[in-house]
């Protein structure tokens, strides 16, 4: 062998070994980091004694919240002024986004029906208890719904944290919460929850922050915490959109207290797990239940749906301001921008109908409950910063995607939801998925869509746990 030759291989054996090792490097499991469970979030300086602080502000305090006619005046003014939305273009449905058409036509239905029943809807509203409490500096807004003894009774009994998304809010939960706390009211359902459903910061009710750096994960921090004050030290966990990455991230930093997480958003965005992905392209039948390829295949389709579905993703990671200031006491643009999200992530057919399909899986006093959470509370820029913080650099580094989550886990697919994930790729991330399921019909609002459906895939996964794990009940 020449001495060229001999060189050239040298070099490629040493490029190979570096290749390899970054590869490797990329791939690699991290252990997970560490993080300050006492990180101050409010407007003020923290206070130098922190214990004194959590004994002072350790109240949690029952609320009814309500708003003056004068608000609901103001909102009915604006709406009145609904005048210039430029037309739709011939032939056009949701391709283009809201149908401006149908537009008016909710505006119409918000102003002259919804809000002379406003009162009526707000009792709707505080249904359930609903209570706030200083969570690091920040007052956070939650319903808890407990279970008194003589409901305990022939039931096994769990503490349960339903975590909500974007455009999303606690109300999503509504029709899920009756199921979880009430199922006394079935006599062969073996199963009761206290059930706590916090509003994220800066959404709804919950206080935002004024400091740069509260993303998913120092969320995770805050709802632990919450429900430590709260006096659960163990609890399953469900939850989508931003919900399922907070949950995870919770099950992530503070496996000893999760007794099971549950998604209907499962995700792994590891380099190893879509590498995964696109192979597994290639050999279906290997990764997919019989029937269930189109939930993954053509991947081609789903990079295309996503291209399309992900110019609001960019938007809110990159200058959430300047979309909130738009959209800021401008309940139509507000309408507009939020209900189109309930069209399209439901079933991404509804774009060709001139309605989006709305009313087709939701009532429209659903989605305007929802939709005045975000407009009465001024929320919608707040809400949207979580989506610069995670892509922060700050958060990036934490690489909790790469970073084992042991806890028992469920994954719920629904088929319309914006994205899916091949158990061959949940596995990197959660070594026990002992749940995994698929559903034809459910869009990425499973809770408010199809309760029902969720409800039996979340108790399903509880009794895979109780059976594998032999956990405890309350």
């Amino acid at each position: 062998m020449g001495v060229t030759v001999k060189i050239l291989v040298l070099i490629l054996a040493v490029a190979g070994g570096l290749v390899y090792r970054n590869v490797t490097q990329l791939w690699a499991d991290l252990p997970a980091p560490k993080l300050d469970p006492q990180e101050w979030w409010g407007d003020k300086a923290q206070p130098k004694d922190y214990e004194a602080y959590l004994k002072n502000s350790s109240e949690v305090i029952g609320n009814r919240l309500s708003y003056p006619d004068k608000t609901i005046a103001d909102l009915k003014e604006r709406l009145n002024r609904t005048l210039r939305l430029t037309p739709p273009l011939e032939g056009v449905a949701f391709e283009y986004g809201f149908n401006t058409d149908y537009l008016r036509e909710i505006v119409e239905y918000w102003r002259d029906d919804y809000l002379p029943r406003w009162r009526e809807r707000e009792v709707f509203l505080w249904q359930f208890n609903h209570f706030t409490t200083d969570i690091q500096g920040l007052r956070t807004h939650f319903l808890h719904l407990m279970v008194y003894d003589d409901n305990k009774v022939g039931k096994k009994h769990y503490p349960v944290l339903l975590l909500h998304g974007w455009p999303g809010s606690v109300r999503e939960f509504y029709d899920f919460i009756h199921l979880l706390h009430q199922t006394n009211l079935d006599k062969n359902n073996k199963y009761i929850f206290n059930v706590v459903v916090p509003s994220l910061p800066g959404y709804g009710w919950s206080q935002g922050t004024s400091r740069k750096g509260l993303g998913p994960a120092q969320v995770a921090v805050m709802m632990r915490n919450l429900m430590l004050r709260l006096g659960y030290d163990k609890f399953f966990i469900q939850g989508g959109d931003w919900g399922s990455i907070i949950g995870s991230n919770i099950a992530t930093l503070y496996p000893e207290n999760v007794l099971g997480y549950h998604s209907n958003m499962c995700n792994n965005l590891s380099p190893k797990s879509l590498a995964k992905g696109l192979v597994a392209e290639f050999l279906p039948s290997l990764f997919v239940p019989s029937g269930f390829e189109d939930f993954f295949f053509p991947k081609s389709n789903e990079l295309r749906y996503l291209m399309e579905e992900s110019g609001y993703f960019h938007i809110q990671a990159t200058k959430p301001d300047t979309i909130g200031a738009a959209l800021t006491d401008n309940p139509v643009g507000l309408a507009a921008y939020i209900l189109e999200k309930f069209s399209t992530w439901t079933n991404p057919s509804y774009r060709s109908l001139p309605d989006g399909g709305l009313t087709k899986r939701y009532k429209m006093d659903a989605l305007l409950d929802n939709l005045m959470i975000y407009y009465l509370t001024n929320s919608i820029t707040t809400s949207q910063r979580l989506y610069a913080e995670q892509y922060a650099q700050a958060q990036r580094d934490l690489h909790l995607e790469r970073v084992p989550t042991r806890v028992p886990t469920g994954c719920a697919r629904f088929k319309s939801d914006i994205m899916q994930f091949l158990d061959v790729q949940l596995k990197d991330k959660y070594p026990n998925l002992v749940h995994s399921t698929y559903h034809k019909k459910g869009g990425h609002f499973a809770a408010l869509e199809v309760p029902k459906v969720l409800y039996k895939d979340f108790i399903d996964f509880v009794k895979t746990v109780e059976r594998k794990f032999k956990i405890k009940t309350l």
